[in-house]
C-alpha cells in the first residue's frame, strides 16, 4: 500500500512538472525547473525509505507477535525429501535478484567501504506471499534495505508442495551490492 501511495503521487507529480517544463520557452529556466524536479524525487524518495521502513517495522512486529501465540502460528516446516516441488519467483532467481536490486534504495545504505553483502532469509508461504524476512550481514542499513526490497517484490511465489499440497517453504538469498 505504501508503495502504491507514492507511485501514485510520484506520477501526479511528474505530470505536473512536465506541465511546468513544457510550458517554460526559456532554456535557461527549463534547466532550473529539470534540477528542482531531480532534487524534488530525490526528497521523495527519502521520505518514501522512511515510510518503508514504517510499513517494515509493523510487518516485523505483527510476526513477532504472531509467534508469541504459539496456538495459532503452524511450526515452519522441517527441510525434508519428500518435497514434490520447490518455491519458485516468476521468471526465476535471477528475476527475483533484479527486482529487488530495482527496489533497492541505496542512498539509505551507509556504508564506507562501499561493498555490502548480506543474506536474506525468508518464507515463503503456502499462498506465495513471502513472511519472516530477516537479511543478516555486516551492515545494518544494507539489511534493512535488503528487506525491505524483498518484501516490496511485486510477484507471488508459487508455492512449493508435499504430495501435491502447498506448503511454507524457508529460501535463503545472498545478496552483495557495490554502492558508491
Amino acid at each position: 500500500m505504501v508503495k502504491n501511495y507514492y507511485n501514485q503521487h510520484r506520477s501526479m507529480l511528474n505530470q505536473e512538472f512536465k506541465k511546468k517544463f513544457d510550458a517554460e520557452k526559456n532554456t535557461v529556466i527549463k534547466t532550473s525547473i529539470k534540477q528542482d524536479f531531480l532534487f524534488f524525487m530525490k526528497k521523495m524518495d527519502s521520505i518514501e525509505n522512511v515510510a518503508l521502513i514504517g510499513a517494515l517495522l509493523k510487518v516485523k512486529n505483527l510476526e513477532d507477535l504472531s509467534k508469541i501465540n504459539t496456538k495459532s502460528t503452524p511450526a515452519l516446516p522441517a527441510v525434508s525429501k519428500t518435497i514434490d516441488q520447490t518455491a519458485n519467483y516468476p521468471g526465476g532467481m535471477n528475476n527475483l535478484r533484479k527486482q529487488v536490486a530495482d527496489l533497492f534504495y541505496g542512498d539509505g545504505v551507509y556504508s564506507e567501504t562501499g561493498n555490502s553483502k548480506a543474506v536474506v532469509a525468508f518464507v515463503v508461504e503456502q499462498d506465495g506471499t513471502i513472511s519472516n524476512v530477516q537479511a543478516e550481514g555486516d551492515n545494518f542499513t544494507f539489511n534493512r534495505q535488503a528487506e525491505i526490497a524483498l518484501y516490496s517484490v511485486p510477484d507471488k511465489f508459487s508455492p512449493a508442495s508435499v504430495n501435491g499440497n502447498p506448503v511454507r517453504y524457508r529460501f535463503r538469498l545472498p545478496l552483495a551490492m557495490n554502492l558508491e
